[in-house]
């Protein structure tokens, strides 16, 4: 019980609600922005320290996962049930799946602050600091209909030659067909629209200003 009171404390100490001097932290690869990324750098800093990145990474995964059940959610993410009924209810479900004290820790954090609605946010922006971690350059690329293989394997070379030396390509692939044709792509911070779309609101753009 005072192990568990002790780690409790300590995620407490790094999260969002304490002000703590910048050296205590164990300062993640990137920034990471918003309550989200506050939350997420606390938890990176917490189990870098304990040396469970890569664990708590899976668990939170897990987490999200099991907050979309009906059942976990209609109690969870109602905003008229009790801090006291929602933690109990997570504090359950995770103890079911023998999850470390860290990820519990944050939960029940997350559960008495009435914030578990930022969950996803929070996955995502531990996601995008453990890739980092690894060295990895996330790509999304999004287009009007599905890319074939032959297309993909083009398009990993072409996006490969925007990398530094150690760096890791991990692409993801949205479709929308809103965009018409062609492709738009985020690789790190850069932003660029090919799409038939944007091409189209251009020459429409153009066509106004010349009447």
């Amino acid at each position: 019980m005072a192990a568990a009171a002790g780690l409790v404390l300590k995620v407490r100490q790094l999260s969002t609600t304490a002000a703590r001097p910048a050296t205590k932290l164990v300062k993640p690869p990137i920034q990471v922005y918003g309550l989200e990324g506050r939350y997420a750098t606390a938890l990176y800093s917490a189990a870098s320290k304990q040396k469970k990145l890569e664990q708590v990474e899976k668990e939170l995964t897990r987490v999200w996962s099991l907050l979309k059940d009906p059942k976990l959610s209609s109690v969870v993410m109602n905003p008229h049930t009790k801090s006291s009924v929602k933690q109990k209810a997570v504090n359950e479900a995770l103890a079911r799946e023998k999850m470390t004290p860290i990820t519990v820790n944050l939960m029940n954090l997350l559960a008495e602050n009435g914030r578990l609605r930022y969950t996803p946010g929070i996955v995502s922006a531990f996601g995008k600091i453990m890739s980092a971690v690894r060295g990895e350059v996330v790509c999304t690329v999004t287009t009007a209909q599905p890319l074939d293989e032959a297309n993909l394997s083009e398009l990993r070379s072409a996006l490969n030659g925007f990398l530094a030396k150690g760096e890791v390509l991990k692409l993801e692939t949205k479709t929308d067909p809103a965009i018409l044709g062609g492709m738009i792509v985020n690789i790190g911070e850069k932003y660029v629209d090919m799409s038939t779309r944007s091409k189209i609101q251009k020459l429409t753009k153009i066509m106004r200003e010349t009447v």
